[in-house]
């Protein structure tokens, strides 16, 4: 299974959710789990260093035609049983991504792809939108504010369900959120110190805050 986590609106903490989703479902898959970064800062929230290869862009741009072995080999160990497919650097060609989605959606493992900013007036790389729409799951990570939702809105992508950020003193409720876009809230993922100190540390891989746990449990179940 696939799922492809994703935003409307920069800054709203689709990296760290779709990192620690990963770290999730690494617990209960026996083959652990494969994190797709497709927006680059994957291995800075998992405490990894930078990618030595080409990654995915590398691997995306090539002029034959890449196979799973080559995209295996782009793989790095994140640690807490899951492995990473970082971004690299440069562009991330769209003409290998039919063929990247179809590798990710036959893969054994669980497999959470970070497809970044799709929203509105953004200019994200096509194989991070075609990914994002051709998912088992299309996650959209939301904080409950008026503008993201209004991004959300008008956002041609449409998502099987939200990740709202739970955070305290926002007028707006998962309710609210759900009765506007039309699909359900699956989890809402508290933000709070203890988070930001894993990822700060580089340690959401190896300590996986409790409280993230729980609240992403309904999701790694479904997968």
């Amino acid at each position: 299974m696939m799922l492809a986590c994703w935003s409307a609106k920069g800054g709203s903490g689709t990296t760290v959710v779709a990192a620690a989703l990963a770290c999730a479902l690494a617990t209960t898959s026996p083959g652990g789990s494969l994190l797709a970064d497709l927006a680059g800062d994957a291995d800075a929230v998992l405490g990894c260093p930078p990618p030595a290869g080409g990654g995915l862009a590398a691997w995306l741009s090539s002029p034959a035609a890449p196979d799973a072995t080559s995209l295996g080999r782009a793989e790095v160990d994140a640690g807490g049983g899951v492995r990473l497919l970082p971004r690299g650097h440069g562009a991330l060609d769209s003409r290998h991504g039919a063929l990247l989605a179809a590798l990710l959606e036959a893969d054994g493992r669980p497999v959470v792809v970070d497809c970044g900013t799709l929203g509105p007036g953004e200019a994200p790389p096509e194989v991070a939108a075609e990914l994002a729409g051709g998912a088992s799951r299309s996650l959209l990570v939301l904080r409950p504010c008026f503008l993201a939702l209004r991004h959300a809105v008008m956002t041609p992508l449409r998502p099987a369900g939200v990740v709202l950020l739970a955070e305290p003193g926002r007028a707006l409720t998962a309710r609210d959120v759900a009765a506007v876009l039309g699909v359900p809230v699956l989890c809402e993922v508290p933000v709070e110190p203890g988070v930001a100190r894993a990822v700060d540390a580089g340690l959401l891989a190896s300590r996986l805050p409790r409280s993230l746990s729980r609240a992403l449990r309904p999701l790694a179940e479904a997968a």
